[in-house]
């Protein structure tokens, strides 16, 4: 979908002229333009959220040589999906897989109190 497309269908849905939607779509982008420059993060909470990362400066090979290359440090944009999105896409985990790893986690980790270790011991 094109920015055009969206501003058409966004008007449409909220019966606004497409001049004014236009103006808040790109108002929108420019301000997230502007705090991801200036390197802090945009999170929209049901959607996701943008980052920028700094990667360091690091030595890379040539895979058609093998020769080493150095690869200059630079400022890498990152964008991480919120549960909403990968759940509307269809590609998040399905929640009932986390708790039954806690529930596993929590048994495994589970220590048997000195009471019953006593209580043990009397029994024999």
């Amino acid at each position: 979908m094109r920015k055009s497309e969206l501003v058409r269908e966004l008007a449409e849905e909220f019966s606004l002229p497409r001049r004014q939607v236009d103006e808040l779509v790109t108002g929108l982008l420019d301000k997230i333009t502007e705090v991801l420059s200036r390197g802090d993060k945009v999170q929209l909470t049901p959607f996701g959220q943008f980052k920028v990362r700094d990667r360091a400066a690091r030595i890379g090979r040539n895979p058609q040589t093998g020769a080493p290359v150095k690869i200059p440090a630079k400022r890498v944009l990152r964008f991480l999906a919120g549960r909403a999105l990968k759940e509307a896409v269809g590609t998040a985990k399905p929640r009932r897989a986390a708790a039954k790893k806690a529930a596993v986690r929590k048994k495994a980790t589970a220590k048997k109190t000195p009471v019953r270790k006593a209580a043990r011991k009397g029994r024999r």
